[in-house]
């Protein structure tokens, strides 16, 4: 099984992490759907959603760009419907959009909190439900549909909480998301698993993280890889699982990660928050 002709609606996705998994995905020949806010360069933030509709296109997919900000409803809306009528369905949701700041309680403006949780939870819950009518349908056609969404396991540590009480708060509502909605559209035979990296993944989001240097990294291609083996995995039996992405590469018979290393060579690999 592969995911030629397959139709994906990403969130966010135009650098970093999504935009590795769509062009995976797109190399197999699948349609790709960027729904994001970022249309203009930014200097400190690379990739718009024109850029990321570029490479997917050059990596053999099709590609269409769709300014969306998922936490406004009409928009998300909009979006999947403009992404049907292009394509003729959808078959998978990859809920990648996330809004992150590793604040303190005291150092965490209202707004802030609001911009976390519109995107993280509010978001998530908004794409899925906008995409669920095509996802029906896309099982019905024994298509294989999938959701996969960017989400931590769940652990109630305080550890986890006490640093950053609100980002985990957010991330973890979209874990949520995951455990209910596998079990709410497991009658309709639509997969809906969560992914999440072993270690800390080369990206802009970084930035949130000073001090951590490229030889503790891995790139965003290793997250990509699983994501792709988990969207070709039976929808029917690969629900309701938290994946971490080394071991489904592991399951998968990929022995040696070391490819995946920013530095290559590198033993001194940062753990990623949540494991």
């Amino acid at each position: 099984m592969n995911l030629s002709g397959k139709t994906i609606f990403i969130s966010g996705g135009s650098r970093g992490i999504g935009l590795a998994i769509v062009k995976r995905a797109a190399a197999d020949g699948a349609n790709v759907a960027i729904a994001a806010k970022t249309v203009e360069p930014n200097p400190k933030l690379p990739g718009t959603i024109y850029s990321a509709a570029a490479e997917i296109e050059q990596a053999g997919g099709k590609a269409l760009a769709i300014v969306c900000d998922i936490r406004d409803e009409q928009q998300v809306l909009n979006a999947v419907r403009q992404t049907a009528e292009a394509f003729g369905g959808i078959d998978i949701l990859i809920n990648n959009a996330s809004a992150i700041s590793l604040t303190s309680t005291e150092a965490t403006p209202i707004k802030r909190f609001d911009l976390m949780f519109g995107v993280d939870v509010r978001g998530t819950f908004l794409c899925t439900q906008a995409c669920l009518p095509y996802l029906k349908k896309s099982a019905e056609r024994n298509r294989n549909a999938h959701i996969l969404t960017l989400a931590p396991p769940l652990n109630m540590d305080a550890r986890w909480f006490a640093p950053h009480v609100v980002y985990t708060m957010a991330k973890y509502g979209m874990s949520m998301c995951v455990l209910g909605h596998a079990a709410e559209f497991r009658p309709y035979g639509i997969a809906v698993n969560a992914l999440w990296p072993r270690t800390v993944i080369q990206t802009a989001a970084l930035q949130m993280l000073p001090g951590i240097k490229p030889e503790h990294c891995r790139t965003p291609e290793i997250v990509a890889d699983a994501a792709y083996q988990i969207l070709v995995s039976d929808s029917a039996t690969t629900t309701g699982n938290f994946f971490i992405d080394d071991e489904v590469l592991k399951q998968a018979g990929v022995t040696d990660l070391s490819k995946y290393s920013v530095v290559a060579g590198s033993r001194e690999l940062l753990p990623d928050l949540f494991l």
